[in-house]
Order: structure tokens, then sequence, then C-alpha cells
């Protein structure tokens, strides 16, 4: 008797009579819970539709991030005397940090907003 499986997982089982000189062969396969080639074309379609999609939010998140970076960086640069904390007047500071604040509370308000309104904010900023 021997056992064959192949890559698709489809076992092939064959018996041999040395004495008669009998041979049978028998094939299973699992077809259960796979997949029809129909589904997995429908599949690969449904992935390319939404590609674009994931495009769109992958440019937003990044925006966001950007924003979310770009507070926390200015945050700590006014902060820190290696960089602009004794090189900007108190006034310069409060100004700079009322921004900061103004910035914050837009993202939290906003932290569904799209990407250009991200951008555009990052800009003001």
């Amino acid at each position: 008797m021997t056992f064959e499986i192949d890559e698709n997982s489809i076992l092939t089982v064959s018996a041999n009579d040395k004495g008669t000189g009998k041979k049978e062969t028998i094939t299973i396969t699992n077809d259960k819970g796979r997949l029809s080639k129909e589904e997995i074309d429908q599949m690969i379609k449904d992935s390319e539709k939404y590609a674009e999609e994931d495009k769109a939010i992958k440019a937003k998140i990044d925006a966001k991030n950007q924003f979310e970076n770009y507070i926390y960086q200015m945050k700590n640069s006014i902060e820190d005397k290696d960089k602009l904390a004794e090189k900007l007047s108190d006034e310069d500071k409060s100004t700079i940090k009322d921004a900061i604040t103004d910035a914050q509370d837009w993202l939290n308000a906003n932290s569904d907003a799209e990407k250009d309104d991200f951008e555009e904010k990052l800009k003001e900023v």
C-alpha cells in the first residue's frame, strides 16, 4: 500500500495485491471549507477595488501623525534649553504655547478629519 499527498492536500492511496497482481487506487480530496475558483476571483476583485480606499486611509493617518509629531516637537523645542527655550522671549514662548494648545485642542476635537484638513491646519500652525 502506498500513500501520496500532493501540494493541494489531495491524498492518493494505492494498493497492489502481489499474489493476483490486482491494483486499486483511490483519491481522497478535502473540498469542505475550501474556496471555489469563483470565490477566489471575487476576493481578488474586492481587494483591487478597496486598494484605492486603503491608500486614502493611509494618507489620512500619515497626515494626522505628521501634525501630532509637529505639535510634540514644537512643545519640546520651546521647553528645551539646548534648543529654543533660551533664545525666545517670554512673549514669543507664550504665543507659541497658545498656538500649540489651540492645535492640540483642534486635533482632539477633529481626530477624524480628512487628510487635507490635517495638512491645512499644520500649515496654519
